[in-house]
């Protein structure tokens, strides 16, 4: 299971590189004697990594969290989904999705709000919706610094263009100035969808047998530990850190929008449930797919496309490259969905079948690159 000089899990462990992934020692304590009962390989580590990010699994967040109101008799959908949904009377819904993408903003700014709102769009038509309407918050430091004024127009560029680019309009926004976010601003981007009652859509995977297809653009090397880069404390060193900054197609995001929402509208019947590749790419909208249904999981790493040659499991896994959605489909129907997707120029590979035991098992090269219990990559993060 060791390819291109990847470290063993001994060397893993003894020379704590599941550090540098943002684990702390009791987490890997965690991960080696309360889940796995071993070490964990190379990749199984890089999944958990990122999995248990602040940015995945909101594991410092949620006990304040927890204290917001998420239910109510106009409340459709909370937690849980890859957006919110409040009925708005005559069988419609609006659908909300707001984000932060200030470490990557920081760092790429055009590029980092830019795929943070990709992201967003992609969550809002994953649920069945339309999306309709962008807004945004943003902070800056003061604007008689050039470095401020240099964020603040690639930000707003980056937001706008992606949007206008795909036909959705920035309807609204605030921006206040402080030094206090000098050289680290916060932007936050929402999108807002309209939907009817009946397409509603949940990012589960379940029915043993049934297919896991990749649907969009291919996977690069981009954005490989985004997740983690997103949860750390951001210093000046890691201004070169563009590697975790994943860069957008907005041309592509429009293709796989109408794409999805055909599937949506017009082969619900083949559909089981769908996701967006968001942080941390194909490990955590295969896990947390499963995990919603109860499922297990196993995917054939060689079927996932790739734009780049001699792609390991961990960055395949760990990718972040934008315009990428997961869906599950009744077994039988791989090909229809496939011609479907083909019409819009898109790939639509089957990469994977539901299983009913829990685990998330990973082949590549016919080999297991990793075998680990689903709800511990999700549910039952720390």
């Amino acid at each position: 299971m060791k390819t291109r000089n990847e470290p063993s899990p001994l060397e893993i462990k003894e020379k704590k590189i599941y550090a540098e992934w943002g684990l702390t020692d009791e987490e890997y304590r965690m991960i080696e004697e309360d889940i796995l009962g071993r070490m964990p390989n190379y990749t199984e580590t890089g999944l958990f990594s990122v999995m248990w990010s602040e940015h995945c699994s909101y594991k410092n967040s949620k006990p304040i969290l927890r204290k917001f109101p998420t239910s109510g008799p106009h409340v459709l959908q909370g937690p849980g989904e890859g957006a919110g949904i409040v009925d708005i009377g005559d069988g419609q819904a609006v659908v909300f999705k707001a984000e932060s993408h200030n470490h990557p903003s920081a760092v790429e700014p055009y590029e980092g709000a830019a795929t943070g709102v990709g992201g967003i769009i992609r969550d809002i038509f994953s649920m069945g919706a339309r999306p309709i309407a962008l807004l945004d918050s943003l902070r800056f430091g003061e604007l008689d610094q050039p470095r401020t004024k240099y964020l603040l127009e690639e930000v707003v560029a980056g937001i706008s263009g992606y949007g206008n680019c795909i036909g959705i309009p920035t309807v609204g926004g605030e921006v206040a100035f402080d030094p206090c976010y000098e050289g680290n601003p916060l932007v936050n981007a929402m999108c807002v969808g309209l939907i009817d009652h009946k397409d509603i859509q949940k990012g589960q995977a379940s029915g043993v047998g049934n297919s896991i297809m990749y649907v969009g653009a291919k996977t690069g090397r981009d954005g490989i530990h985004g997740a983690t880069f997103a949860s750390e404390e951001f210093s000046q060193e890691e201004e070169q850190q563009r590697s975790a900054v994943q860069v957008g197609d907005p041309f592509m995001e429009k293709l796989l929008l109408e794409a999805c929402l055909e599937l949506i509208l017009h082969h619900s019947d083949s559909l089981i449930g769908i996701q967006d590749m968001g942080a941390a790419g194909l490990v955590s909208s295969s896990a947390e797919m499963a995990s919603k249904a109860g499922s297990g999981l196993i995917l054939t790493l060689d079927e996932v496309p790739q734009r780049e040659t001699g792609m390991t499991p961990y960055e395949m896994m760990l990718s972040e490259s934008q315009e990428r959605m997961l869906i599950c489909v009744k077994s039988g129907e791989e090909e229809k969905i496939q011609e479907l997707f083909q019409k819009y120029d898109l790939d639509a590979v089957t990469i994977g079948k539901v299983t009913d035991d829990g685990q998330y098992r990973l082949y590549h090269q016919g080999e297991e690159v990793a075998n680990l219990p689903v709800d511990a990559l999700a549910e039952d993060a720390p």
